[in-house]
């Protein structure tokens, strides 16, 4: 907790339910006018204390300390609110994604899923599951380092009776574990996520953007093929899976096409990442020994990778 140190609110930038995002400076202490963001949680909105999603997202921020991690600088309160105070990261890899005038390469690319499987890995070997990744919370810095943020869905890796919710991470980002509604799982939710991340810096458009839960099933399985009892011991035995579509999986050169500058090595480490099972999708360690990261074009320096403009950051 922030006794000595001081932090000014200068510009609101996000709203939410129950917080309100500010930039911000440092007003003395170690670092004096470092600029942050401040995440103002209003304690007030809850009826029995605190959020959970806030706890968590400082519980594990206070243990994750990572250069692919977001910082979590200080914690203060303030009028009865908590105040998260963040370093200040000004751009996030969906803004990157979607503005059509910065170019990026395959070295690019291999340098930003190189920087969230760091990340990723930390957390995991941590015992934390982040249950969120997706564009808009993978930050980037002033020097280029990729940062996951917001870890309010997170929670510490379930024992094996323990029963889970199946409603998290964001619908584009779901694995099909998640999509059959199931209570049980494990790492391979966040690693699913990394995979449509990687398809959709390659293809530089949403891979898999469902309208609806249902919508989202169809389109996961009409890409990617539906699973079977074969590769896929019992996935039948989810209640949702009879009124599902049987799709058959795409042949190595119908991904070829779909993603016509990926290597070999690129596309087995996609296809890894999203394998159906959850037994047999690769874990972050297998990704990160994947030859694709030690083939050429190397990945870039992270000061060298493409930025917003100043006045879009």
């Amino acid at each position: 907790m922030s006794n000595l140190v001081s932090y000014t609110k200068e510009k609101k930038v996000g709203e939410g339910t129950f917080a309100v995002v500010y930039l911000g400076h440092q007003q003395n202490g170690p670092t004096p006018n470092r600029r942050v963001a401040i995440k103002e949680i209003k304690t007030s909105s809850f009826k029995d204390g605190m959020d959970m999603s806030a706890i968590r997202e400082m519980k594990f921020l206070q243990e994750l300390r990572h250069v692919n991690i977001i910082e979590l600088v200080d914690v203060y309160n303030e009028n009865e609110n908590l105040n998260l105070v963040l370093e200040f990261l000004p751009a996030d890899l969906e803004m990157i994604i979607k503005d059509k005038n910065i170019l990026f390469g395959q070295a690019d690319i291999k340098m930003w899923i190189l920087m969230t499987l760091r990340g990723v890995h930390h957390c995991h070997r941590n015992f934390i599951l982040h249950r969120d990744l997706k564009p808009n919370n993978l930050l980037l810095s002033p020097d280029g380092q990729l940062k996951i943020a917001d870890f309010g869905l997170a929670r510490a890796i379930p024992m094996p009776q323990d029963i889970l919710t199946s409603n998290v991470v964001t619908r584009w980002y779901r694995a099909p574990e998640l999509l059959f509604g199931g209570k049980h799982y494990t790492y391979s939710v966040d690693m699913w996520s990394v995979g449509v991340i990687f398809a959709e810096l390659m293809l530089r458009i949403p891979y898999l953007p469902g309208k609806d839960d249902v919508d989202q099933i169809d389109l996961t399985f009409r890409a990617l093929g539906t699973p079977t009892d074969r590769d896929w011991p019992e996935v039948s035995s989810f209640p949702s899976y009879n009124r599902i579509k049987i799709y058959p999986p795409p042949s190595r050169e119908e991904l070829r096409k779909r993603f016509i500058a990926a290597t070999e090595n690129a596309l087995n480490l996609m296809c890894g990442m999203l394998t159906m099972n959850p037994q047999k999708r690769w874990d972050v360690a297998q990704c990160l020994q994947s030859p694709y990261f030690i083939e050429l074009p190397e990945p870039t320096d992270p000061i060298e990778l493409p930025k917003l403009t100043k006045n879009e950051a």
